[in-house]
C-alpha cells in the first residue's frame, strides 16, 4: 500500500516589528483551491472497516487510502483534492478528521545520575537483576543501527513503514539526509557493550516511522504505534513530535489507545522551550508519560564582562572545539560574514549575531580572520543550542538574543571577557516544552530527566546530543525496569511508580519549578522500583472554573495502593491556604496489607475571587516513611496565552518557495495573511489564507498565492477568526521572487 508522504523543510526568521499606524479593514479572504492535494487522518464512526472502505472507492474513485488502522482507532488516511475530502468527511459514517502534519526527530554519566545502576542491585520474583530482561521496548524513530555492537544482542526485528519492509535501518547517505537519532535513542534505553543503557538487557523493537533528514508524517507514526499493540510490546518510546498543543489530536488518541492496550508510552515533551503552551502532540497524550530535559551534572560556562558582576550562561556549539577559561578582548563582527570582520579582530574573541548564513560558515569567517574563539548570541528570545555541520576545530558558544544584546552595548576597545566553570545539575533545560495541554488543562510534562549532553550510540560510534528526545528513553528504560520486577502492573501503575517518587527541581534562585514545567520532577530510578506504596492517578487536573459562575466543586477519585505486608496509613496534608480554593481531603486513610483503596479529594473553588490564570502546586501525602507529592493544577478564567503565536517567514529549504509558520492555539474559522503599502497602508494582496484550522501549530510552504504582488517590503497584517471574533498580529515581510528558484 503507497505511503501519503508530506515534507516541511528549514525556513530563516525576519524580526518582527511594531506599527503606530492603524491597518484599514482586510477584505474577506479568497476562495480556498479545490483541486489541491491533500492528506487527512479520517476516524470512522462505523466500525465496518472493509465495508466503508468499499463505500469510499466506490463513490470517491479519486481518493487514494494510504493507511488503515485498526487498534488505535477505526480508519484511514486518506489522500485526493481538498472538493472531494470536503464531501467525505460529510459522510455520516465519519466521526473525526483531522489533516496530516509532519513530525521531527528533534548514558555513561546520566544513567547512574538518576539511580539506574543501583536499580541493578535490586531483583525481580525470579531473582533475576533489573536490567529489562524480558521486556519488549518498541522504538518508534528513525529506523536503529542494529548492526552495532552496543545494540546487537538488543535488537529483535522491527518493521519500516518509510520504504514499507522489514528492514528498520537508519537512512544511510553520504549528505546530510542521513539519521543517527533512533540508534541514539535506543542506546540511552538498552545499550548493552561499551556504553550500558538504562535497561541493558531489554528488548529492542525498531519501527522507522521517520525517514531522510529525519522527517515522516502522522500516518506512518500511528501505523508505528498501532504495529506496537500487534506485536504487544510492553514499552513504546517516541523520541518525536509537533508543535501541535491538543488533547484530541490523532497521534495522542492514538498513543491514549495504546496505553488502554497495556502498553506502557513515553514520548519526549518538545524541545520549543522556555514559553509556557509549548508541549506538543503526541507528548499532549493524557495517558502517555511526557517527559521535559533536566541537566545531568555539567561543567556551565559563564562568561563575564570586565567591570560588570553579570554572569552570561554559554553553550557549546555541538562539533566545536572545546570552550575552557578563554578569556580575551572582545570585537563586534555583524552576523559573521566575510566582510563583517575587521583586521583588528586578530586575536579576540568576536561576537556575532545568528541569522542569514550558517553556524559553520560563521566560524570558518571567524577562524579566517584570526580570531581566537566566537561567541553567536540568538536572535530570537531566549537561549538556543545549536550544532554545526561538520566538525571544526574552533571553540564557538551560543548565549541569548537580551545578552548578546547587553554585551553589544557595553564593548568598547578595552573591552575584555573571562570564561568560569561552575558544576550545576538538575536544572531544567532551556529548550524544554512546557505545558499545561490546552483544552483539558493537563498537567504535562509528566517527569523530566536528563537531557542535556547526552552520551549514546550512533551508526558505527557514539556522540554526544541533547534534547527532550534524549530525556523520554531514560524514562522508558526505568519503566523496562519497573515492569520486570511487576510484570502485572497496569502503565498507570508504572507512571504512578515514577511520579511518586520523583525529585522536585528548583531553578538558580531557589525557586521550585511549576508543576507545568516539571510535572512530578525529576525521574529517581532507585527511588521508583523501591516504592512500597502507590497513589494514581498520579497528577490532578481540575480544569477549569469560569469568572461569570458562582462557587464550583470538582472532585477526583484516587486509588491508594499499599505494596507492603503490613496495614499502612496515608495522611493528607492540605495545601498553603488560598483565597477562593476551599480543599476536601480525608486526613489520614488505612489501606491494608498489598491492598488498595478509593477516596476522593476535591476542590471548591470561587472564580469571583481569583485572578484569571493558571494555579498549580502540590498535594503531598505520607505513606509510612514515604513522601508521594500530586502535581495539581486548575484554571480560572481565560488563560492568558496569545491567541496568534511565533510567526516565522523566509525561504523554504528546497529555495523555490516561501515558508511560513505560526501557532494558533484555539485555531481559526478563517486565516489570512495581507499585505500592505508601508507608507499608505493600501492593501495589496493577500500572502496566503485558510479556512477551518485546527488549533496548533500551521505550517506552509507557499509559491503562487502572491504572484501578481510585486517583490518589495510589506506590512503584514496577520488574522484570525475564531467564533466571530479576530486576533491580529502585525509584522513586515519583504518579498524578492528573484531569490526563489525556477522563478
Amino acid at each position: 500500500m503507497r505511503i501519503c508522504l508530506l515534507f516541511f523543510f528549514i525556513f530563516h526568521v525576519f524580526d518582527v516589528t511594531a506599527f503606530a499606524k492603524t491597518f484599514p479593514e482586510h477584505p474577506q479572504i479568497p476562495e480556498e483551491n479545490a483541486d489541491e492535494q491533500v492528506t487527512m487522518i479520517i476516524v470512522l464512526s462505523d466500525q465496518n472497516l472493509s465495508k466503508i472502505k468499499e463505500l469510499i472507492q466506490k463513490k470517491y474513485p479519486e481518493i487514494n487510502i494510504c493507511w488503515e488502522y485498526k487498534k488505535t482507532f477505526t480508519g484511514f488516511s486518506v489522500k485526493g483534492k481538498k472538493r472531494d475530502l470536503d464531501q467525505l468527511v460529510k459522510e455520516p459514517y465519519i466521526e473525526h478528521a483531522e489533516p496530516v502534519t509532519t513530525f521531527q526527530a528533534t548514558v555513561e554519566e546520566s544513567v547512574p545520575f538518576i539511580g539506574g545502576i543501583d536499580a541493578r542491585g535490586y531483583f525481580d520474583a525470579k531473582d533475576e537483576r533489573l536490567t529489562g530482561k524480558g521486556v519488549k521496548v518498541a522504538v518508534i524513530d528513525t529506523g536503529i543501527d542494529y548492526n552495532h555492537r552496543d545494540l546487537q544482542k538488543n535488537y529483535q526485528g522491527g518493521f519500516d513503514f518509510v520504504d514499507q519492509d522489514k528492514d528498520p535501518m537508519e537512512t544511510v547517505a553520504k549528505d546530510n539526509s542521513r539519521t543517527i537519532h533512533g540508534t541514539h535513542v535506543a542506546g540511552i534505553i538498552a545499550a548493552n557493550g561499551k556504553l550500558k543503557g538504562v535497561a541493558p538487557e531489554a528488548s529492542i523493537i525498531a519501527y522507522r516511522a521517520l525517514g531522510p533528514h529525519g522527517y515522516g508524517t502522522t500516518d506512518q507514526v500511528i501505523a508505528a504505534i498501532e504495529k506496537s499493540i500487534e506485536d504487544q510490546v510492553d514499552i513504546v518510546n517516541l523520541s518525536l513530535g509537533n508543535d501541535v498543543n491538543g488533547p484530541d489530536y490523532p497521534t495522542s488518541l492514538a498513543l491514549n489507545r495504546a496505553v488502554e492496550e497495556g502498553i506502557t508510552a513515553v514520548v519526549s515533551s518538545g524541545n520549543s522551550g522556555p514559553n509556557i503552551w509549548t508541549v506538543g502532540s503526541p507528548g499532549t497524550a493524557s495517558k502517555a508519560i511526557s517527559v521535559g530535559a533536566s541537566t545531568p551534572p555539567l561543567d556551565v560556562k559563564y562568561l563575564t564582562l570586565s567591570g560588570f558582576q553579570k554572569k552570561i550562561p554559554a553553550e557549546s556549539l555541538f562539533n566545536s572545539a572545546p570552550w575552557t577559561t578563554i578569556r580575551g578582548r572582545i570585537e563586534y563582527a555583524g552576523l559573521g560574514e566575510k566582510k563583517d570582520f575587521k583586521p583588528s579582530v586578530k586575536g579576540k574573541i568576536a561576537l556575532v549575531k545568528r541569522g542569514e548564513i550558517t553556524f559553520a560558515e560563521k566560524v570558518k569567517n571567524a577562524k579566517s580572520a584570526g580570531a581566537q574563539a566566537l561567541i553567536i548570541y540568538n536572535n530570537m528570545k531566549g537561549r538556543f543550542t545549536g550544532n554545526l555541520e561538520e566538525k571544526l576545530d574552533f571553540p564557538v558558544v551560543s548565549i541569548s538574543k537580551e545578552d548578546g544584546e547587553w554585551l553589544l552595548k557595553q564593548l568598547n576597545e578595552k573591552s575584555f571577557i573571562k570564561t568560569t566553570i561552575q558544576i550545576e545539575q538538575d536544572r531544567l533545560a532551556s529548550f524544554s516544552s512546557k505545558g499545561p495541554v490546552t483544552v483539558t488543562w493537563e498537567v504535562k510534562p509528566d517527569l523530566v530527566a536528563p537531557g542535556v549532553a547526552i552520551d549514546s550510540t550512533i551508526p558505527k560510534g557514539y556522540m554526544a546530543l541533547q534534547g527532550t528526545s534524549m530525556a523520554a528513553p531514560h524514562i522508558a528504560g526505568a519503566a523496562a525496569l519497573i515492569k520486570q520486577k511487576h510484570p502485572d502492573w497496569s502503565p498507570e501503575q508504572i507512571k504512578a511508580a515514577m511520579m511518586n517518587t520523583a525529585k522536585p527541581l528548583y531553578d538558580q534562585n531557589g525557586r521550585l519549578y511549576k508543576v507545568f514545567e516539571q510535572g512530578a520532577g525529576r525521574i529517581d530510578i532507585l527511588s521508583a522500583v523501591q516504592t512500597r506504596a502507590l497513589i494514581y492517578p498520579a497528577s490532578l487536573s481540575f480544569g477549569q472554573f469560569h469568572k461569570n459562575i458562582g462557587r464550583k466543586k470538582k472532585e477526583i477519585t484516587l486509588t491508594l495502593e499499599n505494596l507492603s505486608d503490613q496495614e499502612k496509613t496515608f495522611v493528607f496534608s492540605k495545601p498553603h491556604y488560598q483565597k477562593g480554593v476551599q480543599w476536601q481531603l480525608p486526613i489520614s486513610v488505612k489501606v491494608p496489607a498489598n491492598g488498595k483503596r478509593e477516596v476522593s479529594v476535591s476542590i471548591d473553588v470561587a472564580p469571583k475571587s481569583l485572578r484569571e490564570g493558571l494555579y498549580d502546586g502540590t498535594l503531598v501525602v505520607t505513606a509510612g516513611s514515604q513522601t508521594i507529592r500530586l502535581p495539581y493544577l486548575f484554571v480560572v478564567g481565560e488563560p492568558n496565552y496569545p491567541k496568534i503565536m511565533g510567526f516565522e517567514f523566509g525561504l523554504a529549504d528546497q529555495g523555490n518557495m516561501y515558508h511560513y509558520e505560526l501557532y494558533l492555539p484555539q485555531g481559526a474559522d478563517e486565516f489570512g495573511i495581507a499585505l500592505y503599502d508601508p507608507d499608505t497602508l493600501t492593501f495589496k494582496g493577500f500572502l496566503d489564507w485558510q479556512r477551518n484550522i485546527p488549533g496548533g501549530l500551521l505550517k506552509r510552504d507557499i509559491s503562487g498565492q502572491f504572484k501578481d504582488i510585486p517583490n518589495g517590503v510589506y506590512k503584514a497584517l496577520i488574522f484570525a477568526k475564531k467564533d466571530g471574533e479576530e486576533s491580529s498580529y502585525e509584522t513586515t515581510i519583504i518579498l524578492d521572487k528573484k531569490k526563489l528558484k525556477n522563478q
